[in-house]
């Protein structure tokens, strides 16, 4: 089984078990972490910040999900959630889609009606939505 993980934070092995079952364990998993940015910093071209934050995500969440055996890679990708799925779905078919986002209130504006657009865009896919827990 392939999953790709869209996450906006790291996440764990028990956030891709939640989504998938115990399935998870023997998958292969991409991480994507899209490089959100905040609605100034995209205004005025600094892409930098978003970028080495998603860098941090992708490699922590690899990290997590390797230290318990689940095979994972990662990588950063679009500000755009949707076009970050969509460039990892070019050469990583997964069968299964989740979507690790802020909860309500806290959403970065990209992630807004991300979960929907999704759905609609991949309807023979799998799609599993998880809003990150508050610390």
């Amino acid at each position: 089984m392939k999953i790709i993980a869209l996450a906006a934070e790291p996440i764990a092995p028990d956030v891709l078990r939640s989504a998938v079952g115990q399935d998870a364990d023997d998958a292969e998993v991409l991480v994507v972490a899209p490089a959100l940015n905040s609605k100034v910093r995209f205004w005025v071209s600094d892409p930098d910040p978003a970028i080495d934050r998603a860098q941090d995500v992708a490699k922590e969440s690899v990290d997590r999900l390797e230290e318990e055996g689940v095979e994972a890679h990662g990588e950063t990708g679009e500000s755009d959630p949707l076009l970050a799925l969509q460039d990892a779905m070019t050469t990583f078919e997964a069968e299964n889609i989740v979507l690790v986002i802020h909860p309500d209130g806290d959403q970065n504006w990209l992630e807004d009606g991300v979960v929907d657009q999704v759905r609609e865009r991949y309807p023979d896919r799998n799609v599993t939505h998880l809003e990150m827990q508050r610390d």
